[in-house]
């Protein structure tokens, strides 16, 4: 006698943003299927002040969740080629912490207004960084 086959829907919604929600004002809906995000640790170290008579602060650290794997974006910031690998380390994690706290107070008038430049700025960025891997990659 065969076993039932039986089901489960996954725990959270399929990679990337599902058809037909815009960039900020629906995915907090989308996000609300049992998606509990990527949870991360992050932590800033001052390594040295500018000036000798200025102390060094302690470490800072604190956990976000975010929807994004922020760390597969790091990677192909970097793998586009446009940025020295600490930049583009440094303004894809800077993005993604920003770009969640704007996606959870989408209806702050501060961040409302900045909303379309932001979404316009990363679809430029998303452009230009796969042509870039795509043109690295054929090169070599």
């Amino acid at each position: 006698m065969t076993a039932p086959m039986t089901t489960t829907a996954p725990r959270t919604p399929p990679r990337g943003k599902p058809p037909g929600l815009k960039w900020i004002s629906d995915i907090e809906q989308w996000k609300g299927h049992d998606m509990q995000g990527h949870r991360y640790r992050v932590t800033v170290e001052h390594l040295a002040a500018p000036r000798n008579d200025q102390p060094v602060q302690p470490p800072l650290s604190f956990e976000v969740i975010n929807h994004d794997e922020i760390i597969g974006i790091v990677e192909r910031a970097r793998a586009g080629g446009e940025f020295e690998e600490e930049e583009a380390a440094a303004m894809a994690v800077g993005l993604k912490l920003f770009t969640e706290v704007m996606l959870k107070r989408r209806s702050d008038p501060l961040f409302a207004e900045f909303e379309p430049a932001m979404r316009s700025f990363i679809g430029k960025l998303k452009a230009r960084t796969r042509a870039a891997a795509a043109a690295s990659a054929a090169a070599g």
